[in-house]
């Protein structure tokens, strides 16, 4: 990899994204550090880019390198772990039931991709739609039952959805300038995933029906039959 992408770009890149992901904008700027439920969050994301191959620690901590090198590359780690942390607190609701229910679906999508074991390119995609939808939830349909109704359509489904959950769907109304600025925060967040070092194998399926597997294939061992 890039001494400068790794020593510079990816540690700005992700300190960027936990300083972006943690302000809350308003009339009273505050910062959110990321929950202990997203440091687990975290943990189970990051043993998925690990185990996709999207992540190679051996990349960056190796002891063919220098002390410098791996210091710089424990810094690289760190810093994707806190920005991942910090990138689920953003997109988790606050509190109440839309809260539990978006625990419950991220959690039951990265259990299922762990035991799905994707590619490195499948992870991708389906981080795509999960933040997608996460960010569809949290701040357009949730904002949207949150905000000061302007049309009797929007106070009749206010006054259905706070009739349904005793009134616990409802949020903090989010600042206009909130949803952008977590939007450009996921896609910066992504763009570093994808420019972390990946792996030199790639996980292809072997066999039909029942019998298949998931096994290891080095790119050099592909290249090589190719």
């Amino acid at each position: 990899m890039n001494s400068v992408r790794e020593a510079v770009t990816l540690p700005v890149l992700f300190l960027t994204v936990v300083l972006l992901a943690a302000l809350r904008p308003g009339a009273d700027v505050t910062v959110v550090p990321p929950s202990l439920a997203s440091l687990v969050g975290a943990m189970v994301l990051f043993a998925l880019l690990v185990r996709s191959g999207l992540l190679a620690p051996d990349r960056l901590m190796h002891s063919a390198r220098s002390s410098l090198a791996n210091v710089n590359g424990l810094f690289v780690v760190l810093t994707a772990f806190l920005a991942s942390a910090q990138i689920i607190t953003l997109l988790v609701p606050d509190a109440g039931v839309p809260a539990l229910v978006g625990w419950t679906v991220l959690t039951s999508l990265l259990l299922q991709a762990l035991a799905i074991a994707p590619d490195r390119q499948r992870l991708l995609r389906g981080l795509l739609v999960t933040f997608g939808a996460a960010f569809t939830l949290k701040f357009i349909v949730l904002a949207t039952i949150s905000a000061p109704a302007q049309s009797g359509v929007g106070r009749a489904l206010q006054l259905l959805f706070e009739g349904v959950t005793l009134g616990a769907v409802t949020q903090r109304p989010p600042h206009p300038l909130e949803g952008y600025l977590a939007f450009g925060t996921v896609v910066l967040y992504l763009v570093g995933l994808v420019m972390m070092p990946s792996a030199t194998w790639h996980m292809v399926r072997i066999g039909s029906g029942g019998g298949g597997g998931l096994v290891q294939q080095d790119h050099d061992i592909v290249r090589g039959v190719r």
